[in-house]
């Protein structure tokens, strides 16, 4: 089973590169990065005494980010946990997803998915009631960007014909698509389009390990977030054929992102005592 770790990359932080660097240098797998265009100043407190963090609105763009930590690593797994597919143009975002996994000699996982905020998603022009929806033609849309030379795509809500459009991704087909989320019908979008499902971590998630290892006719990997410091669960999780576990680290200065990283290291240690 392997590692990684996830980061909120904020312009007031540690610096992308030097994230990537640190976590590949101290033997982690895989770096996510987080992704919001913005938030809505009106909905800053998403319930009463518990307003939202800053680093929600002070990211820096999703791929230059992602660009950084490519650029700034050589083994290093980097990915999207997740891009707001909904709130971006599909054919736009083909191309970013192939010039960074290009770039990157093929390190580049694609984690999508819809996202929490309607207000957010409703500003970029996503009515939320069809968010699933958009988000399963976008993801399409992108695969046929990535597998053909000319590429066509004929939906309800994307529509293009015979478009060209390079670089192609390192990784064939493409970079794996791992889909977020983890309500009740988010195994049906992990079999219809991923090839991995990215939830966060809940008491719940072996049973729905279980259920779509039953459901699944094709080779589907799990790859989990805000997975909690415990050898004893990494065991539990490593014997469901989890692929990847990971943890968020908090952002900003080095000496706090490098303080959680430690925390995070001890219990794998303890799970991997050599």
């Amino acid at each position: 089973m392997e590692f990684g770790v996830g980061i909120f990359p904020t312009y007031d932080g540690m610096k992308p590169g030097d994230v990537a660097r640190m976590v590949e240098e101290r033997g982690q797998n895989a770096l996510y990065f987080a992704e919001h265009t913005h938030i809505p100043a009106t909905e800053t407190d998403r319930a009463p005494g518990k307003p939202l963090p800053s680093k929600y609105w002070k990211t820096y763009d999703l791929f230059v980010a992602l660009t950084a930590a490519a650029a700034a690593t050589s083994r290093l797994r980097v990915a999207s946990g997740i891009c707001l597919v909904i709130e971006r143009d599909p054919i736009v975002t083909a191309k970013e997803v192939a010039s960074v996994d290009h770039l990157s000699g093929g390190r580049l996982e694609f984690g999508v998915g819809a996202g929490w905020n309607r207000t957010e998603m409703s500003n970029h022009g996503t009515d939320p009631r069809v968010r699933m929806r958009v988000l399963r033609e976008r993801v399409e849309a992108m695969k046929t960007i990535w597998t053909n030379d000319e590429a066509s795509y004929s939906g309800r809500y994307v529509n293009f014909e015979r478009i060209w459009s390079w670089p192609k991704p390192a990784q064939r087909p493409h970079p794996p698509v791992l889909v977020g989320g983890s309500g009740p019908t988010v195994l049906d979008r992990v079999l219809a389009f991923g090839d991995a499902w990215f939830p966060n971590y809940f008491p719940g998630v072996y049973d729905k390990i279980a259920e779509l290892r039953a459901r699944a006719e094709r080779p589907i990997e799990v790859q989990l977030m805000s997975v909690p410091a415990d050898p004893a669960v990494f065991e539990r999780l490593r014997d469901a054929g989890v692929h990847r576990v990971a943890q968020w680290l908090p952002s900003g200065p080095r000496w706090r992102v490098e303080q959680a990283l430690e925390k995070w290291e001890r219990a794998i240690a303890e799970y991997h005592p050599e």
